[in-house]
């Protein structure tokens, strides 16, 4: 498990499609060693801050394992690193694997995990293709957000230590399929819940869908309506 690139940009405007957004999705690789502050990487920060950073939010991971896939679907020989908005790119940090309120160390800097990244509307506008956040989605290696426990320094190739392992084993995947599960019932969306480390977002996600299915129990002969409300694509 290793940290094989650190990658950060500065906010700038972007027209898309007739709208103008504030961004900070073209990452670009940096060498030497970097402090990792409790709200983002030094050289760092975030585009739009009602739906992107904050302490949930601090450190964005994505997996090396997926350049290549992307590279071919994109008809590129190679990608650069930080090339899906990623703070971090990592080795051996698969999303079946990787648990929400797993704690890391990389240098001096200890991290948790906290949520998955879910692909928006900027991801499509940086590659010019309206369908990839649906696609990227889709094939479930999305990356996940840590926050900062420790503030420290980190470099690339760092070892990526785990320091503690969540007990509840509630995975970046498990997270997803849940959400994608709209007949999901009181004890799995209880069992996220429990997860003290679960980010704001997901966890209001979550004790909404909770709330529904209460509801609909509560009222025998009701089915369940119930809709996902549009997600703030991150």
């Amino acid at each position: 498990v290793k940290l094989e690139s650190i990658n950060v940009a500065q906010p700038r405007e972007v027209t898309y499609r007739g709208r103008t957004y504030a961004t900070s999705i073209f990452k670009q690789r940096i060498s030497g060693r970097v402090a990792v502050r409790r709200l983002n990487i030094d050289g760092d920060a975030q585009g739009n801050l009602k739906t992107h950073g904050g302490p949930d939010m601090a450190v964005y991971v994505f997996g090396h394992e997926d350049y290549a896939y992307w590279a071919e679907g994109f008809g590129r020989s190679a990608l650069d690193f930080g090339a899906f908005g990623e703070n971090l790119t990592v080795t051996g940090m698969r999303e079946d694997v990787v648990c929400v309120g797993d704690i890391f160390r990389i240098g001096s800097a200890r991290l948790q995990v906290t949520e998955p990244r879910t692909p928006c509307h900027k991801l499509a506008m940086k590659f010019d293709d309206d369908d990839l956040p649906r696609r990227f989605a889709a094939r479930g290696n999305v990356g996940f957000y840590f926050r900062v426990l420790e503030e420290g320094e980190i470099g690339a190739g760092d070892d990526i230590q785990l320091e503690s392992r969540d007990p509840a084993r509630l995975s970046i995947a498990d997270v997803l399929t849940l959400w994608a599960d709209k007949s999901a019932g009181a004890e799995a969306l209880g069992r996220a819940l429990a997860v003290s480390a679960l980010s704001a977002t997901w966890r209001a996600r979550f004790e909404k869908r909770l709330a529904a299915v209460k509801a609909a129990s509560a009222e025998p002969g009701q089915a369940l309506k119930w809709s996902p409300e549009r997600l703030t694509w991150i």
